[in-house]
Protein backbone atom coordinates (compact mmCIF):
# COMPACT_ATOMS: atom_id res chain seq x y z
CA UNK A 1 0.00 0.00 0.00
CA UNK A 2 1.46 3.32 -1.02
CA UNK A 3 1.60 6.31 1.30
CA UNK A 4 -0.96 8.18 -0.81
CA UNK A 5 -3.36 5.24 -0.83
CA UNK A 6 -2.95 4.78 2.93
CA UNK A 7 -3.70 8.45 3.52
CA UNK A 8 -6.79 8.37 1.31
CA UNK A 9 -8.04 5.21 3.02
CA UNK A 10 -7.54 6.76 6.46
CA UNK A 11 -9.46 9.89 5.43
CA UNK A 12 -12.34 7.87 3.94
CA UNK A 13 -12.57 5.62 7.01
CA UNK A 14 -12.52 8.69 9.26
CA UNK A 15 -15.40 10.20 7.30
CA UNK A 16 -17.40 6.96 7.56
CA UNK A 17 -16.74 6.76 11.30
CA UNK A 18 -17.87 10.35 11.69
CA UNK A 19 -21.04 9.55 9.75
CA UNK A 20 -22.26 7.07 12.38
CA UNK A 21 -25.42 8.76 13.78
CA UNK A 22 -25.28 7.88 17.47
CA UNK A 23 -28.30 10.11 18.23
CA UNK A 24 -30.43 7.99 15.91
CA UNK A 25 -28.97 4.72 17.16
CA UNK A 26 -29.43 5.46 20.86
CA UNK A 27 -32.93 6.84 20.30
CA UNK A 28 -33.94 3.60 18.57
CA UNK A 29 -32.35 1.48 21.31
CA UNK A 30 -34.30 3.36 23.99
CA UNK A 31 -37.53 3.44 22.01
CA UNK A 32 -37.47 7.24 21.70
CA UNK A 33 -38.71 9.42 18.88
CA UNK A 34 -36.32 10.22 16.08
CA UNK A 35 -34.48 13.36 17.32
CA UNK A 36 -34.90 14.87 13.87
CA UNK A 37 -38.66 15.11 14.48
CA UNK A 38 -38.69 17.32 17.58
CA UNK A 39 -36.86 20.14 19.33
CA UNK A 40 -34.21 21.65 17.10
CA UNK A 41 -34.47 18.72 14.71
CA UNK A 42 -30.76 18.16 15.23
CA UNK A 43 -29.45 14.58 15.65
CA UNK A 44 -27.23 15.38 18.60
CA UNK A 45 -26.95 14.84 22.34
CA UNK A 46 -28.59 18.13 23.33
CA UNK A 47 -31.70 17.36 21.33
CA UNK A 48 -31.82 13.76 22.58
CA UNK A 49 -31.77 15.26 26.09
CA UNK A 50 -35.00 17.07 25.23
CA UNK A 51 -36.66 13.66 25.04
CA UNK A 52 -36.19 13.46 28.81
CA UNK A 53 -33.90 10.43 28.67
CA UNK A 54 -30.60 11.50 30.20
CA UNK A 55 -28.91 8.12 29.69
CA UNK A 56 -29.67 8.17 25.96
CA UNK A 57 -28.32 11.71 25.74
CA UNK A 58 -25.17 10.72 27.65
CA UNK A 59 -24.55 7.73 25.38
CA UNK A 60 -25.06 9.93 22.32
CA UNK A 61 -22.58 12.45 23.71
CA UNK A 62 -20.04 9.72 24.42
CA UNK A 63 -20.48 8.07 21.02
CA UNK A 64 -20.13 11.30 19.09
CA UNK A 65 -17.04 12.30 21.07
CA UNK A 66 -15.51 8.81 20.90
CA UNK A 67 -15.68 8.57 17.10
CA UNK A 68 -13.85 11.90 16.79
CA UNK A 69 -11.21 10.81 19.28
CA UNK A 70 -10.79 7.32 17.80
CA UNK A 71 -10.24 8.46 14.21
CA UNK A 72 -7.48 10.90 15.13
CA UNK A 73 -5.97 8.62 17.79
CA UNK A 74 -5.63 5.74 15.32
CA UNK A 75 -4.15 8.03 12.68
CA UNK A 76 -1.56 9.21 15.20
CA UNK A 77 -0.89 5.68 16.44
CA UNK A 78 -0.28 4.25 12.99
CA UNK A 79 1.47 7.33 11.61
CA UNK A 80 4.96 5.77 11.83
CA UNK A 81 3.82 2.53 10.18
CA UNK A 82 2.09 4.22 7.24
CA UNK A 83 4.29 7.33 7.14
CA UNK A 84 1.37 9.66 7.76
CA UNK A 85 2.36 13.31 7.71
CA UNK A 86 0.99 16.02 9.99
CA UNK A 87 -1.20 17.08 7.05
CA UNK A 88 -2.63 13.55 6.87
CA UNK A 89 -3.53 13.74 10.56
CA UNK A 90 -5.15 17.14 10.06
CA UNK A 91 -7.18 15.82 7.11
CA UNK A 92 -8.34 12.84 9.16
CA UNK A 93 -9.54 15.23 11.87
CA UNK A 94 -11.44 17.30 9.31
CA UNK A 95 -12.88 14.18 7.64
CA UNK A 96 -14.33 12.67 10.81
CA UNK A 97 -15.85 16.04 11.68
CA UNK A 98 -17.36 16.41 8.21
CA UNK A 99 -18.78 12.91 8.55
CA UNK A 100 -20.74 13.99 11.59
CA UNK A 101 -21.96 17.21 9.96
CA UNK A 102 -22.81 15.60 6.61
CA UNK A 103 -23.40 11.92 7.31
CA UNK A 104 -23.54 9.58 4.34
CA UNK A 105 -26.04 7.53 6.36
CA UNK A 106 -28.41 10.50 6.79
CA UNK A 107 -28.44 11.72 3.18
CA UNK A 108 -25.53 14.06 3.92
CA UNK A 109 -27.24 15.74 6.84
CA UNK A 110 -26.11 15.53 10.43
CA UNK A 111 -25.43 17.16 13.75
CA UNK A 112 -23.57 20.30 14.70
CA UNK A 113 -20.37 18.61 15.79
CA UNK A 114 -19.76 19.84 19.33
CA UNK A 115 -19.05 16.46 20.93
CA UNK A 116 -17.13 15.20 17.91
CA UNK A 117 -14.95 18.32 17.94
CA UNK A 118 -14.16 17.80 21.63
CA UNK A 119 -13.21 14.20 20.90
CA UNK A 120 -10.88 15.33 18.12
CA UNK A 121 -9.23 17.86 20.42
CA UNK A 122 -8.69 15.21 23.12
CA UNK A 123 -6.83 13.07 20.58
CA UNK A 124 -4.73 16.03 19.45
CA UNK A 125 -3.94 17.40 22.91
CA UNK A 126 -5.88 16.57 26.10
CA UNK A 127 -5.06 19.89 27.78
CA UNK A 128 -6.36 21.77 24.76
CA UNK A 129 -9.59 19.78 24.87
CA UNK A 130 -9.90 20.33 28.62
CA UNK A 131 -9.56 24.10 28.26
CA UNK A 132 -12.13 24.14 25.45
CA UNK A 133 -14.54 21.90 27.37
CA UNK A 134 -14.23 24.05 30.49
CA UNK A 135 -15.08 27.08 28.38
CA UNK A 136 -18.24 25.32 27.18
CA UNK A 137 -19.19 24.33 30.73
CA UNK A 138 -18.68 27.83 32.17
CA UNK A 139 -20.78 29.51 29.46
CA UNK A 140 -23.46 26.82 29.67
CA UNK A 141 -23.74 27.13 33.46
CA UNK A 142 -23.94 30.92 33.49
CA UNK A 143 -26.13 31.47 30.42
CA UNK A 144 -27.96 28.11 30.07
CA UNK A 145 -27.57 28.11 26.31
CA UNK A 146 -25.87 25.04 24.84
CA UNK A 147 -25.52 26.74 21.46
CA UNK A 148 -23.89 29.87 22.89
CA UNK A 149 -21.48 27.73 24.89
CA UNK A 150 -20.55 25.78 21.76
CA UNK A 151 -19.98 28.94 19.71
CA UNK A 152 -17.79 30.58 22.36
CA UNK A 153 -15.80 27.38 22.89
CA UNK A 154 -15.28 27.06 19.12
CA UNK A 155 -13.99 30.63 18.95
CA UNK A 156 -11.51 30.03 21.77
CA UNK A 157 -10.23 26.59 20.66
CA UNK A 158 -7.81 27.87 17.97
CA UNK A 159 -6.70 30.65 20.33
CA UNK A 160 -5.94 28.11 23.07
CA UNK A 161 -3.93 25.98 20.65
CA UNK A 162 -1.97 28.99 19.44
CA UNK A 163 -1.40 30.31 22.97
CA UNK A 164 -0.13 26.95 24.21
CA UNK A 165 2.75 26.88 21.73
CA UNK A 166 6.11 26.45 23.50
CA UNK A 167 4.28 26.26 26.84
CA UNK A 168 2.24 23.04 26.81
CA UNK A 169 2.93 21.78 23.27
CA UNK A 170 4.55 22.70 19.97
CA UNK A 171 2.21 24.32 17.48
CA UNK A 172 1.86 22.48 14.18
CA UNK A 173 0.52 24.75 11.41
CA UNK A 174 -1.50 22.00 9.73
CA UNK A 175 -3.21 21.13 13.00
CA UNK A 176 -3.81 24.79 13.80
CA UNK A 177 -5.57 25.41 10.49
CA UNK A 178 -7.56 22.18 10.87
CA UNK A 179 -8.80 23.40 14.26
CA UNK A 180 -9.66 26.78 12.72
CA UNK A 181 -11.64 25.09 9.95
CA UNK A 182 -13.46 22.80 12.37
CA UNK A 183 -14.33 25.79 14.55
CA UNK A 184 -15.60 27.73 11.55
CA UNK A 185 -17.77 24.82 10.39
CA UNK A 186 -19.15 24.31 13.88
CA UNK A 187 -20.13 27.98 14.14
CA UNK A 188 -21.65 27.86 10.64
CA UNK A 189 -23.81 24.89 11.65
CA UNK A 190 -25.11 27.02 14.50
CA UNK A 191 -26.32 29.82 12.21
CA UNK A 192 -29.99 29.22 13.10
CA UNK A 193 -29.09 29.23 16.77
CA UNK A 194 -27.27 32.52 16.33
CA UNK A 195 -30.39 34.05 14.79
CA UNK A 196 -32.50 32.64 17.63
CA UNK A 197 -30.10 34.01 20.22
CA UNK A 198 -30.30 37.45 18.66
CA UNK A 199 -34.09 37.20 18.55
CA UNK A 200 -34.32 35.92 22.13
CA UNK A 201 -36.07 32.70 21.07
CA UNK A 202 -33.27 30.19 21.62
CA UNK A 203 -34.13 27.29 23.92
CA UNK A 204 -32.22 27.03 27.19
CA UNK A 205 -30.73 23.84 28.57
CA UNK A 206 -33.41 21.67 30.11
CA UNK A 207 -36.20 23.37 28.19
CA UNK A 208 -38.26 21.06 26.00
CA UNK A 209 -39.34 21.97 22.50
CA UNK A 210 -41.98 20.03 20.63
CA UNK A 211 -41.66 21.37 17.09
CA UNK A 212 -38.67 21.56 14.79
CA UNK A 213 -37.13 24.95 14.29
CA UNK A 214 -38.13 26.66 11.07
Amino acid sequence: MSITLASILAIVLAYLAGSIPFAIITSKLFGLKDPRTFGSGNPGATNVLRSGNKLAAALTLFGDAFKGWLAVFLALKFAPEFNFTVLDIALVAIAVFLGHLYSVFLKFKGGKGVATAIGILFAIQPWLATATLLTWIIIAIFFRYSSLAAIIAAIFAPFYYYAGDQIAWFLLPEIFWAICLISFMLIYKHKKNIMNLLAGTESRLGQKKHHPEK
